[in-house]
Protein backbone atom coordinates (compact mmCIF):
# COMPACT_ATOMS: atom_id res chain seq x y z
CA UNK A 1 0.00 0.00 0.00
CA UNK A 2 1.64 3.52 -0.54
CA UNK A 3 2.09 5.95 1.79
CA UNK A 4 0.29 8.97 1.98
CA UNK A 5 2.64 10.99 3.54
CA UNK A 6 4.70 10.28 0.46
CA UNK A 7 3.70 13.28 -1.11
CA UNK A 8 4.60 17.15 -0.14
CA UNK A 9 0.86 18.35 1.51
CA UNK A 10 2.69 21.91 1.09
CA UNK A 11 3.57 21.79 -2.49
CA UNK A 12 0.96 23.41 -4.02
CA UNK A 13 0.65 25.92 -1.54
CA UNK A 14 4.25 26.84 -2.27
CA UNK A 15 3.51 26.91 -5.82
CA UNK A 16 0.50 29.73 -5.03
CA UNK A 17 2.53 31.51 -3.47
CA UNK A 18 5.23 31.93 -5.26
CA UNK A 19 3.17 32.87 -8.20
CA UNK A 20 1.36 35.89 -6.14
CA UNK A 21 4.89 36.95 -5.38
CA UNK A 22 5.43 37.09 -9.00
CA UNK A 23 2.31 38.85 -9.89
CA UNK A 24 2.92 41.06 -7.34
CA UNK A 25 6.43 41.97 -8.36
CA UNK A 26 5.04 41.99 -12.01
CA UNK A 27 2.30 44.66 -10.67
CA UNK A 28 4.80 46.64 -8.48
CA UNK A 29 7.09 47.07 -12.09
CA UNK A 30 3.99 48.07 -14.47
CA UNK A 31 3.68 50.82 -11.59
CA UNK A 32 6.85 51.80 -11.39
CA UNK A 33 6.62 52.36 -15.60
CA UNK A 34 4.09 54.04 -15.61
CA UNK A 35 5.08 56.61 -12.91
CA UNK A 36 8.59 56.69 -15.01
CA UNK A 37 6.08 57.63 -18.00
CA UNK A 38 4.09 60.55 -15.61
CA UNK A 39 7.13 62.02 -15.07
CA UNK A 40 8.70 61.51 -18.62
CA UNK A 41 4.91 63.17 -19.28
CA UNK A 42 5.09 65.98 -17.28
CA UNK A 43 8.90 66.99 -17.84
CA UNK A 44 7.64 66.95 -21.82
CA UNK A 45 4.86 69.71 -21.30
CA UNK A 46 6.61 71.70 -19.26
CA UNK A 47 9.53 71.75 -21.41
CA UNK A 48 12.21 71.27 -19.13
CA UNK A 49 13.03 67.88 -21.21
CA UNK A 50 15.08 66.90 -24.40
CA UNK A 51 13.84 68.51 -27.09
CA UNK A 52 14.98 67.60 -30.45
CA UNK A 53 16.21 70.49 -32.80
CA UNK A 54 14.09 71.08 -35.94
CA UNK A 55 14.38 74.62 -37.03
CA UNK A 56 15.87 75.96 -39.26
CA UNK A 57 15.08 72.97 -41.53
CA UNK A 58 18.22 72.88 -43.42
CA UNK A 59 20.49 73.18 -40.48
CA UNK A 60 18.49 72.76 -37.23
CA UNK A 61 19.60 75.16 -34.03
CA UNK A 62 15.97 75.04 -31.98
CA UNK A 63 13.23 73.04 -30.86
CA UNK A 64 10.19 74.77 -32.67
CA UNK A 65 6.88 73.88 -33.81
CA UNK A 66 3.90 75.82 -32.89
CA UNK A 67 1.08 73.89 -34.88
CA UNK A 68 1.84 70.97 -32.31
CA UNK A 69 2.31 72.23 -29.14
CA UNK A 70 0.79 75.97 -28.85
CA UNK A 71 -3.21 75.75 -28.67
CA UNK A 72 -4.58 77.08 -31.86
CA UNK A 73 -6.35 80.16 -30.57
CA UNK A 74 -2.93 81.43 -29.28
CA UNK A 75 -1.40 80.02 -32.52
CA UNK A 76 -1.68 83.39 -34.11
CA UNK A 77 0.11 85.45 -32.10
CA UNK A 78 3.15 83.36 -31.50
CA UNK A 79 3.26 83.25 -35.14
CA UNK A 80 4.17 87.14 -35.20
CA UNK A 81 6.01 86.86 -32.09
CA UNK A 82 8.14 84.67 -33.85
CA UNK A 83 7.93 86.88 -36.82
CA UNK A 84 9.59 89.88 -34.57
CA UNK A 85 12.20 87.81 -33.85
CA UNK A 86 13.21 87.00 -37.33
CA UNK A 87 12.45 90.60 -37.81
CA UNK A 88 15.14 91.58 -35.04
CA UNK A 89 17.60 89.55 -37.10
CA UNK A 90 16.87 91.87 -39.94
CA UNK A 91 16.66 94.86 -38.43
CA UNK A 92 20.18 93.99 -36.63
CA UNK A 93 22.00 92.30 -39.86
CA UNK A 94 20.74 95.53 -41.81
CA UNK A 95 22.18 97.70 -38.92
CA UNK A 96 25.57 95.87 -39.31
CA UNK A 97 25.54 96.54 -43.02
CA UNK A 98 24.81 100.17 -42.77
CA UNK A 99 27.29 100.94 -39.87
CA UNK A 100 29.97 98.81 -41.81
CA UNK A 101 29.04 101.37 -45.44
CA UNK A 102 29.49 104.23 -42.93
CA UNK A 103 32.79 102.78 -41.74
CA UNK A 104 34.12 102.41 -45.17
CA UNK A 105 33.03 106.04 -46.01
CA UNK A 106 35.49 107.14 -43.07
CA UNK A 107 33.34 106.82 -39.93
CA UNK A 108 34.75 105.93 -36.90
CA UNK A 109 35.65 101.84 -36.69
CA UNK A 110 33.80 101.92 -32.71
CA UNK A 111 30.39 102.26 -34.14
CA UNK A 112 31.61 99.27 -36.36
CA UNK A 113 32.72 97.49 -33.28
CA UNK A 114 28.74 98.34 -31.76
CA UNK A 115 27.05 97.02 -34.67
CA UNK A 116 28.97 93.57 -34.24
CA UNK A 117 28.18 93.22 -30.21
CA UNK A 118 24.46 94.25 -31.13
CA UNK A 119 24.31 91.56 -33.67
CA UNK A 120 25.95 89.30 -31.65
CA UNK A 121 24.46 89.58 -27.99
CA UNK A 122 20.47 90.49 -29.54
CA UNK A 123 19.80 87.80 -31.38
CA UNK A 124 20.95 84.98 -28.63
CA UNK A 125 19.50 87.39 -25.93
CA UNK A 126 15.98 88.33 -27.83
CA UNK A 127 15.46 84.11 -28.16
CA UNK A 128 17.33 83.37 -24.39
CA UNK A 129 15.27 86.09 -22.77
CA UNK A 130 11.82 86.76 -24.40
CA UNK A 131 11.00 84.23 -27.20
CA UNK A 132 11.37 80.86 -25.73
CA UNK A 133 9.54 82.34 -21.90
CA UNK A 134 7.04 83.47 -24.43
CA UNK A 135 6.64 79.63 -26.17
CA UNK A 136 6.74 77.80 -22.92
CA UNK A 137 4.02 80.35 -21.51
CA UNK A 138 1.43 79.90 -24.55
CA UNK A 139 2.39 75.83 -24.43
CA UNK A 140 2.00 75.59 -20.29
CA UNK A 141 0.23 78.21 -19.36
CA UNK A 142 2.65 78.92 -16.73
CA UNK A 143 1.68 82.42 -15.40
CA UNK A 144 4.98 83.86 -14.13
CA UNK A 145 6.45 82.40 -17.33
CA UNK A 146 4.02 85.32 -18.60
CA UNK A 147 5.24 88.02 -16.42
CA UNK A 148 8.87 87.00 -16.85
CA UNK A 149 7.95 87.36 -21.09
CA UNK A 150 6.46 91.17 -20.46
CA UNK A 151 9.43 92.43 -18.69
CA UNK A 152 12.08 91.15 -21.49
CA UNK A 153 9.56 91.96 -24.35
CA UNK A 154 9.22 95.65 -22.83
CA UNK A 155 13.30 95.69 -23.12
CA UNK A 156 13.21 94.76 -26.69
CA UNK A 157 10.31 97.15 -27.77
CA UNK A 158 12.37 100.14 -26.00
CA UNK A 159 15.71 99.16 -27.44
CA UNK A 160 13.40 98.93 -31.17
CA UNK A 161 11.77 102.50 -30.84
CA UNK A 162 15.67 103.86 -29.17
CA UNK A 163 17.20 102.05 -32.44
CA UNK A 164 14.63 103.78 -34.59
CA UNK A 165 15.71 106.73 -33.52
CA UNK A 166 19.17 106.81 -32.05
CA UNK A 167 19.68 109.94 -30.08
CA UNK A 168 22.86 110.98 -30.42
CA UNK A 169 24.40 109.94 -26.63
CA UNK A 170 26.96 107.23 -28.14
CA UNK A 171 28.89 108.32 -30.77
CA UNK A 172 26.41 110.52 -32.36
CA UNK A 173 24.00 107.90 -32.73
CA UNK A 174 25.67 106.60 -35.14
CA UNK A 175 25.96 102.62 -34.33
CA UNK A 176 22.17 102.47 -34.91
CA UNK A 177 20.39 103.11 -38.65
CA UNK A 178 17.63 105.63 -36.27
CA UNK A 179 16.32 108.60 -37.93
CA UNK A 180 17.98 111.23 -36.19
CA UNK A 181 21.55 110.25 -37.58
CA UNK A 182 20.16 109.02 -41.10
CA UNK A 183 18.85 112.72 -41.39
CA UNK A 184 22.38 113.77 -39.95
CA UNK A 185 24.46 111.82 -42.73
CA UNK A 186 22.26 112.26 -45.77
CA UNK A 187 23.45 115.98 -46.71
CA UNK A 188 27.06 114.69 -46.68
CA UNK A 189 26.92 111.47 -48.11
CA UNK A 190 23.85 110.20 -49.62
CA UNK A 191 24.40 106.55 -49.66
CA UNK A 192 25.19 106.30 -46.29
CA UNK A 193 22.49 108.20 -45.30
CA UNK A 194 19.97 106.49 -47.88
CA UNK A 195 21.05 103.30 -46.02
CA UNK A 196 20.64 104.57 -42.80
CA UNK A 197 17.01 105.23 -43.58
CA UNK A 198 16.34 101.56 -44.52
CA UNK A 199 17.72 100.75 -40.82
CA UNK A 200 15.36 103.28 -39.51
CA UNK A 201 11.93 101.94 -41.38
CA UNK A 202 12.71 98.20 -40.13
CA UNK A 203 13.50 99.34 -36.61
CA UNK A 204 10.33 101.62 -37.17
CA UNK A 205 7.74 98.18 -38.49
CA UNK A 206 10.19 96.28 -35.86
CA UNK A 207 8.02 98.74 -33.13
CA UNK A 208 4.93 98.65 -34.45
CA UNK A 209 4.54 95.23 -34.56
CA UNK A 210 6.26 94.42 -31.60
CA UNK A 211 3.79 96.59 -29.23
CA UNK A 212 0.90 94.58 -31.52
CA UNK A 213 2.30 91.80 -29.83
CA UNK A 214 2.84 92.81 -25.96
CA UNK A 215 -0.39 94.17 -26.51
CA UNK A 216 -2.60 91.06 -27.48
CA UNK A 217 -0.44 88.96 -24.98
CA UNK A 218 -1.32 91.08 -22.27
CA UNK A 219 -5.11 90.77 -23.52
CA UNK A 220 -5.43 87.29 -23.21
CA UNK A 221 -3.12 87.34 -19.88
CA UNK A 222 -5.70 89.28 -18.19
CA UNK A 223 -8.72 87.68 -20.00
CA UNK A 224 -7.69 84.03 -19.29
CA UNK A 225 -7.23 84.74 -15.88
CA UNK A 226 -3.30 84.31 -15.86
CA UNK A 227 -3.25 87.56 -13.82
CA UNK A 228 -5.34 86.22 -11.22
CA UNK A 229 -2.80 83.62 -10.91
CA UNK A 230 0.71 85.28 -11.22
CA UNK A 231 -0.54 87.41 -7.87
CA UNK A 232 -1.16 84.39 -6.16
CA UNK A 233 2.29 82.74 -6.67
CA UNK A 234 3.65 85.85 -6.04
CA UNK A 235 1.89 86.13 -2.58
CA UNK A 236 2.37 82.31 -2.35
CA UNK A 237 6.38 82.67 -2.79
CA UNK A 238 6.78 85.75 -0.55
CA UNK A 239 4.53 83.76 2.20
CA UNK A 240 7.22 80.83 2.14
CA UNK A 241 10.12 83.45 2.29
CA UNK A 242 8.56 84.77 5.27
CA UNK A 243 8.18 81.45 6.58
CA UNK A 244 11.53 80.56 5.68
CA UNK A 245 13.23 83.49 7.18
CA UNK A 246 10.71 83.38 10.56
Amino acid sequence: MGNDYDSNPFAGEDLSTKEKELEAKEAELNQREEELKKKEDTVTRGGIGVEEKNWPPFFPLIHHDIPKEIPVHLQRTQYVAFTTLLGLCVCLIWNLVAVTTAWFEGADSEIWFLAVIYLLTGIPGAYILWYRPLYRAMRTNGALMFVFFFFTYSCHLFFCVYASIAPPLIFEGESLTGILPALDILPVNGLVGCVYLIGFALFALESLISLWVIQDVFRYFCSSGRAEEAKREVRRSSMMVAIGHG
